[in-house]
């Protein structure tokens, strides 16, 4: 299944972008955001495509290349380095800087990193083959406060005592090394009835995991600071985010900055996704949309 972009036409209603201009998709994943912003931009316009996972990004090298569209730069990067990546590729006068929270489809299903907990595969999680940390590394080697207190804080998992207690009770007998593994693990740790609910019932444990090995919450933080020192006046940040705790650090970061007067918020509410697109890209239906502008 194709990555869908959520919220797309949202997105180029606030961008608003025009022949010319430079903008920056800070989480490219599959790409589909920014082909859209690059029709509306081009010929003269240029595109600058940053992603973590270096796999994603040689995917839409080979798609652009074919599709002969060459105002586009894709680079390899962690979006918390964006001031630095920008500035080395000549955009640092970008309209607009695009952030997408959400993990490609690609991740789920041919990455084989143990980011979907519906199919065996190791635990892995990591969008960068350089970063040293895995999931496989901190639910074995960490005490078990360390990862109550990481599913608690990260996947806002009331049963997070529960679980990890399990994963320390299990791991003693043997390294834990697969997501079934650890499926296993996590429907033993919590009541029956939490079993039946429709999350399913390892979600939240799965996302706190990847957050903790991506180090999501302290890039989206560092991210945001450094792209609103990036644009110029009028330049705008548009965020989608997937879970209550991003769109959190989201609202607070537009609303600090508010107050100093450095920005205005274009979103007094995030705009979410109509039913009609829920209905056609399940995915959708958590995200949430906010966008400021630079004074």
């Amino acid at each position: 299944m194709p990555h869908k972009p959520v919220l797309l036409r949202e997105v180029i209603k606030i961008f608003d972008p025009k022949p010319g201009e430079y903008y920056i998709d800070a989480t490219i994943n599959g790409g589909g955001h920014a082909k859209a912003i690059l029709e509306e931009i081009s010929p003269d316009g240029k595109l600058l495509g940053i992603d973590w996972d270096c796999d994603l990004i040689h995917e839409l090298e080979i798609k652009y290349q074919k599709l002969n569209i060459k105002n586009i730069k894709l680079i390899c990067g962690n979006y918390a380095n964006i001031k630095h990546i920008a500035g080395k590729h000549n955009f640092s006068k970008a309209s607009g800087i695009l952030f997408d929270l959400g993990f490609s489809s690609y991740h789920i299903k041919e990455s084989q990193k143990g980011f979907s907990f519906l199919k065996d595969e190791p635990l892995d999680m990591r969008y960068s083959k350089q970063n040293e940390k895995t999931a496989e590394k901190i639910i074995n080697n960490e005490s078990e406060k360390a990862i109550e207190n990481i599913i608690r804080e990260y996947g806002e998992e009331r049963f997070a005592a529960g679980i990890a207690r399990g994963i320390v009770d299990y791991r003693k007998k043997k390294r834990i090394a697969g997501t079934s593994e650890l499926v296993r693990i996590i429907g033993g740790s919590v009541p029956r009835a939490y079993l039946k609910n429709r999350l399913h019932f390892a979600t939240k444990t799965f996302q706190a995991l990847r957050m903790a090995v991506n180090n999501e919450l302290d890039n989206i933080q560092t991210g945001l600071k450094d792209a609103l020192d990036l644009l110029p006046p009028f330049g705008k940040i548009i965020v989608v985010s997937f879970h209550s705790i991003e769109d959190r650090i989201v609202k607070n970061f537009f609303k600090e900055r508010s107050r100093e007067g450095m920005v205005n918020i274009l979103t007094n509410k995030p705009l979410t996704p109509s039913l009609e697109e829920i209905k056609e890209n399940p995915r959708s239906r958590s995200a949430k949309l906010r966008a400021c502008v630079k004074k």
